[in-house]
């Protein structure tokens, strides 16, 4: 409409006095004053076009090379900790399905032994937790075997086995914990990598005094790779933290499990009417 109305004024020039060589001078006056006031209007009307252009790779791997340094930074920091959740979730898994093989493998050998003695002959060539229990109700027989308060002797085997499967489930717990850092840690290393990639697209926006989006956009994308990155490194670590106590739990359900079966053989030695308490042949001599 703009364009329209100083066409309109052109034409107006033109109607009064431009027509005829006569007033030439009074024409070109006017058609100055013209261009003085629609100049400006023009170019308000022109819109500002960027120079700057879209980088072609937007990709993972090209938003990192083109990336702040500090946006570097904390994108190689995730992939660490994210490769570090994975060794840890292969390391810890192949260790707990062991552990607990070799605990069920041992109750069932274990299961209808009469005696303390017939349970080490059973389990001769236990190795690990399951060795370590049966030797510390031997010891404690061992050192017992003058006493004739039958429930002190069991309630001292009862106390040495509990702190044997207390040591057992923190050393199993070992590597669990840098999980959990990562899965609370990360999100928030990757908003600070958001943060400074938007800090980046403002500015841009300030050098560039405009708002194209080739300014814009890639200080946008390296901060939503940093966000990605972050949910990429926390989510399978609070997952794979979860699954790990669970198993955790499993297994030291187990160690119960040994343990107390381990004290029905050593009751059923005190009850019985024979004279003293009987000393079972140490694991070592059995083997």
């Amino acid at each position: 409409m703009r364009v329209v109305n100083e066409r309109g004024g052109l034409a107006g020039v033109q109607q009064r006095g431009c027509s005829s060589a006569a007033s030439v001078p009074a024409c070109v006056g006017a058609a100055v004053a013209w261009l003085g006031v629609a100049a400006p209007a023009l170019a308000q009307e022109v819109p500002v076009i960027g120079t700057a252009s879209l980088p072609r790779d937007l990709s993972p791997w090209g938003m990192y090379l083109n990336a702040d340094p500090v946006v570097k930074a904390v994108l190689i920091g995730l992939a660490l900790a994210s490769f570090v959740t994975w060794t840890v979730w292969l390391a810890k898994t192949i260790e707990i399905v062991l552990a607990k093989r070799r605990v069920r493998a041992a109750l069932t050998t274990l299961a209808g032994a009469r005696s303390t003695a017939e349970g080490v002959e059973r389990l001769a060539d236990a190795t690990g937790d399951v060795r370590k229990l049966l030797e510390a109700a031997i010891d404690e027989l061992k050192l017992s075997g003058g006493s004739a308060e039958r429930e002190g002797i069991k309630e001292r085997i009862a106390s040495r086995l509990e702190r044997i499967e207390a040591s057992y489930g923190r050393r199993i717990l070992r590597g669990t914990g840098v999980l959990a850092t990562i899965g609370a840690t990360a999100p928030f290393v990757g908003l600070f990598g958001t943060v400074w990639g938007i800090m980046n697209s403002f500015i841009g926006i300030s050098k560039s005094q405009t708002t194209n989006l080739a300014v814009v956009a890639p200080g946008i994308a390296e901060a939503l790779l940093a966000t990605a990155f972050g949910l990429a490194a926390a989510i399978p670590a609070v997952v794979i933290y979860n699954v790990f106590a669970r198993s955790i739990a499993g297994y030291r359900a187990l160690l119960g499990d040994f343990a107390a079966e381990i004290l029905r053989m050593v009751s059923r030695d005190l009850e019985r009417p024979a004279a003293p308490v009987r000393r079972p042949t140490p694991l070592s001599a059995a083997e």
